[in-house]
């Protein structure tokens, strides 16, 4: 793996990305989130969420684009969403759940958000977007 022209820090986590040990991908998704918004970072978070081998990778990493509060980080979930197993997909669920749906607020900077992404210039984001839309409306 050719790595970015990142600083020390995403380049660590990079390298973490690619760990055999569920604890340091796990890490490095949490550390790669706040640098979402590059498309190589991204691809590699989306490998994350979609971890293969250990769910805790894919809450985390989850769990750590969501507490970003924009649509950068649920627009990943939801990529990653369209694309999980049913187990990956209830961890994913899950995160959601964990960090936006325990507040008024969350849940009101969630329907924002997941409304903003029903236009998504990927058709399957926007629909994943407003089927979580319509299920999460009766919390609001």
């Amino acid at each position: 793996m050719t790595l970015p022209d990142h600083g020390s820090t995403v380049r660590s986590a990079l390298r973490g990305a690619c760990s055999a040990s569920w604890s340091v991908r796990a890490d490095a998704g949490r550390r790669l989130a706040g640098t979402a918004q590059d498309a190589e970072v991204a691809a590699v978070l989306l490998r994350l969420l979609l971890d293969g081998q250990d769910t805790w990778v894919t809450q985390e990493t989850a769990e750590a684009l969501l507490e970003r509060g924009d649509e950068t980080g649920l627009r990943l979930v939801l990529a990653a969403l369209t694309a999980a197993d049913d187990d990956t997909g209830d961890h994913l669920h899950a995160a959601v759940t964990n960090v936006c749906c325990q507040s008024d607020e969350g849940l009101e900077r969630l329907g924002t958000l997941l409304a903003a992404l029903t236009g998504d210039a990927d058709p399957l984001i926007g629909e994943e977007a407003g089927d979580m839309l319509r299920g999460w409306a009766f919390r609001r």
